[in-house]
This record gives structure tokens, sequence and C-alpha cells, in this order.
């Protein structure tokens, strides 16, 4: 069951944003028994924000849901980063919509061409990224955490 969210452009260093990214940060930590920095290379607060980047958070009602966001990699490629989908919230649909939500706005960035990478552990993630037609690249960035690196080409339609 797909659930009617709306997406809002928020600043990741304010809630809700900096709480779905803590949540976010927390689940991943205990995912791979790392107290190590997961965010490898690292993700700053700038980088999410216009005029290169966004940051969006899905709200169900009053309740934000879920959260991710898009970042400049060069002139026409961007960068999914830091999809989050609270547990309450999954299963239904959100991340799918999530993720063509960032698509979305990537485009009216004028990216091209989105990347992203995702680990071994986040086998829902890496289905639903295949599914929505990124397809493997060479690791294009030093994730010790990733075994995925996927490209879409934003001018050809969705599969």
């Amino acid at each position: 069951m797909v659930s009617p969210v709306r997406f809002v452009p928020c600043d990741p260093e304010e809630p809700p944003a900096s709480e779905l990214l803590t949540e976010m940060a927390h689940e991943l930590n205990a995912l791979y028994w790392t107290s190590s920095r997961l965010d490898l290379p690292p993700v700053h607060a700038a980088e999410l924000r216009p005029p290169d980047g966004v940051y969006l958070v899905a709200w169900d009602g009053e309740l934000a849901v879920a959260g991710g966001a898009v970042r400049r990699m060069s002139d026409h490629v961007g960068e999914i980063k830091r999809m989050f989908v609270r547990p309450a919230a999954r299963s239904r649909g959100v991340a799918r919509e999530l993720l063509a939500a960032l698509e979305s706005s990537a485009h009216a960035l004028g990216y091209r061409r989105l990347r992203l990478d995702t680990g071994p552990k986040q086998v829902h993630a890496l289905n639903l990224y295949r599914e929505a037609g990124y397809v493997p690249v060479d690791p294009y960035n030093e994730n010790p955490f990733a075994s995925f690196w996927g490209e879409k080409n934003l001018d050809r339609p969705s599969p």
C-alpha cells in the first residue's frame, strides 16, 4: 500500500531532518556493528542545500516519516545520499516515493545522471535501486561499507 506522503525541502541541520539523519546513523551503526564513521567520504550539510543540493523530508500527515538528499558531484551528475525511512513507515512504498521525489529534484537542479551506493546488509535498498533503473558502475568513492555503486540516466524513462 502506498501512503500519500508529501515532500518538503528542509535544512539538514534542523529538525526533523537532523533527527532523521541521526536515526539513520544509529541504525546503520547497529546494522554494521561499527562505531567508526559510516559517512566516508563525508557529507557536509552545505552540500545538501541549494543551489547544488536538497534534503527532502517525507511527511505523512503531521509525522516526518522519511528523508533523503541529493548533492552535486559534477556539473551534470548528482548523488543520492542519506535515504532513510522510519521503521513504522516501511513496507508502504514510501522509499520508492522518496527516491522518485529525489530524482525529480535532481532533474530540477540540472543533473542528468544520478549516482548512489549502498551496503551488502541493505538488501531492500539494493532491490529498490535496481528496480528503479540504477545500473552497476565501478566504485566512484571510498565508501568502505558499500558493495553496490549505481548510476541512472535521468534523461531516459524509468523501467
